[in-house]
Formats: structure tokens, C-alpha cells, sequence
């Protein structure tokens, strides 16, 4: 079977058909080039995905991935990652080992083609001359027979005509020799002509073009060739990824069997646990008996100085609810003067206005009294809705439930040790460094690092003050889990005593609530469960408030009434307490000489744990 045999004649269409499988070759180049293309859109569209749903740093979510679920969806998104870079490579490898060989093969291919039908129709011309030279030949030898038949006819008739010279006869005689001469010599020249042509005709039909039309069925053959093997190609090169692929999905399959719901559970308690133990039964209150009403865990209408015994608070009823309310604060809130401050002094002189205005003589009200003015407001813990706010907290934790005050304690700790390692490990190279330079001095001057290492110290020994500032509170909610111990109660005063303004504020966050939709529901989420003590406690064996501030006397005050202490001007006292917005402010001289001045007479400097908190 070859072309040069059965297709001797079918020079046109065989290059009408070469032409297209040139172009089945391109559209094939094209389809691969748009399966890249696709390819490389769904890479990146499954990167896309993966992004998008991958946890934002530093944020609430990035606390959300420690639960098995979310992991594992955490690993899915990886996967997907991993999944799109698979497909990044089929787009890569058809691009290759494809696209590109193909495109080069069908510029080789075209050149090729270019050749053989360009010799081709060389070999045709050459025939088609041949065969005009052979018309040509046998046209001449036609016409010189024909001329010689005319010459000898017109001898015979001048050699019979008796009229005739002899000398005509003989010239008509030498003109028909002359012309048959000339036809055979035009015989002659054809006939060399037709065996030249017939050589010709023969080679062009069974060597040359046979020849030519093999090198094109054979180029023809090549490209039906290649062109299967880039389909072998383009299914190889997704086989190739398929098992990569197989793991990305395997991987998600172990990811989704890592799922633990048992211990997603356990996680939620260890997440929001507060440590608190649930309200106890409230005592039953006999009201048919005609003796005074006695006091009870729900009510306060009894003060201390009657002198009869009351009942503890904490006895059968532990975890009782009660607002978030110090000793030191209610007692602030029971002795604070009710009327408003003097106005400043005109002149800063002491003489100018020796005192000003007195301050008013404070009204004794019974303590049942002003604690049931309390309690009939809503307790609003402003610590509590600044942290749904996002707002930040006290250094200590002081406003989370112990649970979860432990847990934070001992991640701040463990933060500050890692930076203590750090500083270390930057010391100890600065020192390896600097007995470099001491032993080689042209490598560098030793006195350049001790400013850095002093530094190091510094750094080092604040961290080891903080780590040992955190411990302790750490130790103090490990001491008082699960109950809270009187020592605990105590030294939990510290954030209560700094945040006094910020039970006072709570009435503006009410009104000034993001969501501006605060309502009394909302409020009494704030109030929170406490472990049960001895209420009496509270009032016994008063701790003294911790300061949070220094204040300088702007004027000179003379403390004359109950609750309010004198202070000379220039003097440096202790603050105690924040003004509440009533004008006064209590402060304190020494361990036994605390009270109220005005807060205009006073110039205060409170630290900065109590700016923050």
C-alpha cells in the first residue's frame, strides 16, 4: 500500500488532505492549551476557597481550632490546598510535554510538507515540458512531410509539361530533394524527442513521483503518530497525580475519623467553666410570728450594732448569688459625705480662705437601709460588659470566673518564661561574643556589648519580677479552687478597689451600649454565682484599701466633720479611691489616718495598673 502507487494521479487532494491533518493537529493544540487553562482557574479557584476559610491570625477564631472538628476542617482546607497544587501541575506538565512539543512539531511538519510538494510540482513542470518539446517536435516533423509531399507534386507536374525548360525541371527537382531531406530530418528529431519523452514519463510516474508522494505518506503517517502519543500523554499526566490526589483525600478521610466529640465536650468545659458552685435552697422565712423579722440571705435590715447574733452567710446556702461587692467598697459607699465638696479657694495662699466652705456633717442612715438601697438597683459589672465590648480586662484576671482566671494566669506565665529564655539566650551569646572579642581584640571591641548585656539583665530581672507578680496570683485561685478561701477574698481586693469607678460608670455603658440595645435582661447576665462565706466576715477585721494613685494638696483643708481628713497644702498623700463624681475623694496619710478631701483640692496621679483597669 502506497501512495506513490495507488495515488500516482492524486497530487491535488493528497495536499488538500496533508493540509488538514495540519490543522486537526492545531485544533488538538488548542484543546490542551484551554484544558490548562482550566486547570490552572480551578487551582486557583480551590486556593481561593482554602483561603478564604482558613482562620484570620490573631483573632476569635484561631481559639476555635482547638476543638477536633475544627481541626480536622482545618486539615481539610490544607489538603484542598495541596489538592489545587495537583492540578497546578497537570496544567504545568500539558503545558510541556504537550503544548509546546506539539507546537514546534507542527512548524517541523509544515516545512516538511512545504518541501515535498514543492518538488512535487517541480517534477510535474519538468513533464509538462517535456511534452510541450515533444508537441513541438512532432508539430515541425508534420509540417516538413507536408512540404515535401507539395515540393515533389509540383517536380512531377513541371517535369511532364512539355512547355516547361529543362532548367524550371531541374530546379523544382533540387527543391523537392531539399524539402525531403528536411522531412527527414524533422522525423528524425521526433523521434529522439518521443523516446526522450517517454524516458521522461516513465521516471516521473514510477520513480519520481511515487518517491515523493512515499515521503509524504510517511510524513502524513508520523503526524497521525504523534498525535496519538500526546493523547497517551495528556491522559498520562493525569494518571500521574492520581495517586497524590488519593492521599490529599485520604488525609481528609483520617482527619475526619480524628473527630472526638467526647473530648470537643470536655473542651467546652474546660473553656467556659467558671468554678463557681450553683445557688443552695433558700431558708424559709416564718412571717406568722409576731417577733421582729429576723435576718436572712435575701435581705440585710439588721445592723451590726444591735448587738444580736446573725446568721452567717454561707451555712446551708452556699454559692448564694451576690453582686460583685467588696468589704472596703460598701463600706465606701455607707461612709462616702452625701452632700457636694467645697469649691476650691479663690487664691492658692493658705490665709485667703483659711478652710472655705465646711464640709457638710454626713447623715448617719442605718446600714439595712442604705444595702437595701443597693441591692435594689441592678448590679452592673462594668468589667464584665466592657469584655463583651472587646475592652481590656485587669492585669490579674480578677474579672474572670477562677476557672478560667487559672487558665489565663498560666498562659501569661508561661509567655513571660519563654521570654525570659529568650533574653537568656540573647545574654548568652552577647557573653560567648564578647569572650570572642577579648581573646581576639581586632575582631571587635568588647565594651561594645555590656550596654546590651546590662540591658539583658534589666529586661531578665523585670520578667522574673512579673512571672513571680503572676505566680502568686496563680497560686492564690489554685489555693481557693474549688472553694474560695478568706486569704483569696482578701487579696482579691486589690482589682476591686482599682475598678470602683468602673461599677460607678456602668449606668453611662448602659446607655452608651454598641449594640444599643441594652435592657434589664441583659444586666443581670452580669451578675455572677460566688462561693459561699461567712458574710459577717466582710465587716470583720477590716483590711485596709490599697492605693492606687498619689495625690498632691493643691490647698490647705481642715477635716472637720465624720469621714473627712485634713491635709496642709504641698503635701503627698496616698489615693485610696477614685472620685465616684460626688467630689470627694478619699485618700490616706498613713495606716491609721485615711478619709475624704475635695477633689478640686487635690492634684491626683493614680498608677497605671488603675488608669488601665
Amino acid at each position: 500500500m502506497s501512495w506513490g502507487t495507488e495515488l500516482w494521479d492524486q497530487f491535488d487532494n493528497l495536499e488538500k488532505h496533508t493540509q488538514w491533518g495540519i490543522d486537526v493537529l492545531e485544533k488538538y493544540i488548542k484543546f490542551v492549551k484551554e484544558r490548562t487553562e482550566i486547570e490552572l482557574s480551578y487551582a486557583k479557584q480551590l486556593r481561593n476557597l482554602s483561603k478564604k476559610y482558613q482562620p484570620k491570625k490573631n483573632s476569635k477564631e484561631e481559639e476555635e481550632y482547638r476543638y477536633t472538628s475544627t481541626r480536622a476542617f482545618l486539615a481539610t482546607l490544607n489538603e484542598m490546598n495541596d489538592y489545587a497544587g495537583q492540578h497546578e501541575v497537570i496544567s504545568e506538565n500539558m503545558t510541556s510535554l504537550i503544548t509546546g512539543e506539539l507546537t514546534r512539531y507542527v512548524q517541523e511538519l509544515k516545512q516538511e510538507r512545504k518541501s515535498h510538494f514543492h518538488d512535487g510540482r517541480k517534477a510535474q513542470q519538468h513533464i509538462e515540458t517535456c511534452w510541450k518539446q515533444l508537441e513541438a517536435s512532432k508539430r515541425r516533423f508534420e509540417r516538413d512531410c507536408k512540404e515535401a509531399d507539395r515540393a515533389q507534386q509540383y517536380f512531377e507536374k513541371m517535369d511532364a509539361d512539355i512547355n516547361v525548360t529543362k532548367a524550371d525541371v531541374e530546379k523544382a527537382r533540387q527543391q523537392a530533394q531539399l524539402r525531403h531531406q528536411m522531412a527527414e530530418d524533422s522525423k528524425a528529431e521526433y523521434s529522439s524527442t518521443l523516446q526522450k519523452f517517454n524516458s521522461e514519463q516513465h521516471d516521473h510516474y514510477y520513480t519520481h513521483i511515487p518517491n515523493i508522494f512515499q515521503k509524504i505518506q510517511e510524513m502524513e503517517e508520523r503526524r497521525i503518530v504523534r498525535i496519538g502519543e500526546s493523547m497517551k500523554t495528556f491522559a498520562e499526566v493525569d494518571r500521574q497525580v492520581i495517586p497524590i490526589i488519593g492521599k490529599c483525600l485520604d488525609e481528609i478521610t483520617k482527619a475526619a475519623e480524628s473527630i472526638d466529640h467526647k473530648n470537643d465536650s470536655q473542651l467546652v468545659i474546660e473553656a467556659f467553666k467558671s468554678g463557681f458552685e450553683p445557688p443552695g435552697d433558700i431558708d424559709f422565712e416564718d412571717f406568722t410570728q409576731p417577733m421582729k423579722r429576723t435576718v436572712s440571705e435575701s435581705s440585710l435590715s439588721n445592723s451590726r450594732g444591735d448587738g444580736k447574733s446573725e446568721p452567717k452567710f454561707g451555712g446551708k446556702s452556699k454559692g448564694k448569688l451576690w453582686p460583685f461587692i467588696k468589704k472596703n467598697k460598701l463600706m465606701s459607699l455607707l461612709t462616702s459625705p452625701h452632700q457636694p465638696p467645697p469649691p476650691p479657694p479663690a487664691s492658692a495662699s493658705p490665709s485667703a480662705v483659711p478652710n472655705g466652705p465646711q464640709s457638710p456633717k454626713q447623715q448617719k442612715e442605718p446600714l439595712s437601709h442604705r444595702f437595701n438601697e443597693f441591692m435594689t438597683s441592678k448590679p452592673k459589672i462594668h468589667c464584665f460588659r466592657s469584655l463583651k465590648r472587646g475592652g481590656a480586662g485587669p492585669e490579674d484576671f480578677s474579672n474572670l470566673p477562677p476557672e478560667q482566671r487559672r487558665k489565663k494566669l498560666q498562659q501569661k506565665v508561661d509567655e513571660l518564661n519563654k521570654d525570659i529564655q529568650k533574653e537568656m539566650d540573647q545574654r548568652d551569646a552577647l557573653t560567648k561574643m564578647k569572650d570572642v572579642y577579648i581573646k581576639n581584640p581586632q575582631m571587635g571591641d568588647a565594651a561594645s556589648v555590656d550596654h546590651r548585656l546590662a540591658e539583658l539583665g534589666q529586661n531578665i530581672e523585670k520578667l522574673r519580677l512579673e512571672v513571680q507578680k503572676f505566680e502568686g496570683w496563680l497560686a492564690e485561685v489554685e489555693g481557693r479552687l474549688p472553694m474560695r478561701t478568706e486569704q483569696a477574698r482578701r487579696q482579691s481586693g486589690l482589682y476591686e478597689a482599682q475598678n470602683t469607678s468602673a461599677v460607678n460608670s456602668c449606668a453611662q455603658d448602659r446607655e452608651s451600649s454598641p449594640d444599643g440595645s441594652y435592657t434589664e435582661e441583659q444586666s443581670q447576665e452580669t451578675e455572677m454565682k460566688v462561693p459561699a462565706t461567712d458574710f459577717d466576715d466582710e465587716f470583720d477585721d477590716e483590711e485596709p484599701l490599697p492605693t492606687i494613685g498619689t495625690c498632691k494638696a493643691l490647698y490647705t483643708f481642715e477635716g472637720q466633720n465624720e469621714g473627712t481628713i485634713s491635709v496642709a497644702e504641698g503635701e503627698m498623700l496616698y489615693v485610696i479611691e477614685e472620685d465616684k463624681g460626688d467630689g470627694w475623694t478619699r485618700i490616706r496619710r498613713n495606716e491609721d489616718e485615711e478619709g475624704y478631701v475635695p477633689t478640686s483640692y487635690v492634684e491626683v496621679y493614680l498608677d497605671k495598673n488603675a488608669k488601665d483597669s
